[in-house]
């Protein structure tokens, strides 16, 4: 039996592709998944035809059934338009005049929902207690829920009363205040990662996922304290990556449903979600006085216009302005 000289080379499916070049220019694994998704739905849509077989009007058909027949929001369309004009423009490398004339959903006006400080403090005392301080450090550092149980033990700095937040929204890092109320709540947090990842150690575990290439610059460094999480999970799981099973940080969606079961138990009638305490905490600092350019570097904003939005909540002339209905006498009682 004869041996070709050559190897057999297999075609990349496209959606590995699109997966090799998210991950080349570093976009978050939510950002990954998001894409994928789009683009295979696309693909699904249009009978499983290649990409580069359609063009702007498949493009445009299939947003317009997004927004007409599945009734998304102007959020969801853009992001799937994004997705669409990632594989077209890095995947396919393709440019095309319809890339920059589709049409994409005007942004409305967003007032975000701002608990009050009373309401906070409700909210976070009926909380599962197990939760109740990640809970309490989203709210008094203003992180955004992905990047608080992303924290390592090496980001929490007690000396300087800081901590680091790496690679947030954007890949930046930022430094935020250690919230003193929870100082002692965190050190004790620390004592009882300490000894899951000892447990981890002693049962010779992988180490912790590390960002980027740092797995193969520090083979090791998955395995050492520095780099373990704050916030472990209690249950192993694989990496979404490479399926390789390994401890992982608290699953966001715990988060999410004891902070809806504790607005719930707590009365306010509000849609209360991880983002609300990072929405109040923003309100409530500039209430205090505090610049709106410390706000904007707290919160990690690239541009003030972001921060601006809950100057608008402070500055609403809706709240001192009389209702007609103050103007027209007794009204009759129901």
């Amino acid at each position: 039996m004869l041996l070709s000289r050559h190897p057999v080379v297999h075609p990349v499916r496209l959606l590995d592709q699109l997966r090799d070049r998210i991950r080349y220019v570093h976009y978050s694994l939510r950002t990954e998944k998001a894409y994928v998704f789009w683009v295979r739905r696309f693909i699904k849509f249009h009978g499983l035809r290649h990409p580069r077989e359609l063009g702007g009007a498949a493009v445009e058909a299939f947003l317009t059934d997004l927004a007409t027949t599945q009734h998304a929001s102007a959020s969801t369309h853009r992001q799937a338009l994004a997705a669409l004009l990632f594989l077209y423009r890095e995947v396919l490398s393709l440019e095309r005049p319809w890339m920059s004339e589709i049409g994409r959903p005007a942004r409305k006006p967003f007032v975000p929902v701002v608990l009050s400080r009373e309401e906070v403090s409700r909210l976070l005392n009926a909380v599962d207690p197990a939760l109740q301080l990640v809970c309490s450090l989203l709210y008094g550092a203003g992180l955004r829920l992905a990047e608080g149980l992303a924290l390592r033990v090496k980001d929490v700095d007690f000396d300087r009363g800081v901590i680091i937040v790496r690679s947030g929204k954007g890949q930046k890092d930022r430094v935020v205040m250690l919230p003193k109320p929870i100082a002692a709540g965190l050190r004790a947090q620390l004592a009882r990662s300490h000894a899951v990842w000892e447990r981890d150690r002693e049962q010779r575990l992988p180490g912790v996922y590390l960002p980027d290439a740092l797995a193969t610059k520090y083979p090791r460094a998955g395995e050492s304290w520095a780099w373990h999480w704050l916030f472990p999970s209690p249950l192993l799981s694989p990496d979404p990556r490479t399926g390789r099973r390994r401890r992982h940080h608290l699953y966001p969606q715990r988060i999410g449903r004891a902070l809806s079961r504790a607005a719930r138990e707590a009365r306010i009638p509000k849609h209360v979600t991880a983002h609300t305490l990072r929405h109040s905490f923003a309100t409530h600092l500039l209430e205090s006085g505090v610049d709106i350019r410390r706000v904007q570097e707290l919160l990690g904003h690239y541009d003030v216009s972001s921060t601006m939005i809950y100057t608008h909540i402070l500055s609403s002339s809706a709240a001192g302005t009389p209702s007609p209905l103050e103007l027209i006498g007794k009204l009759p009682t129901s």
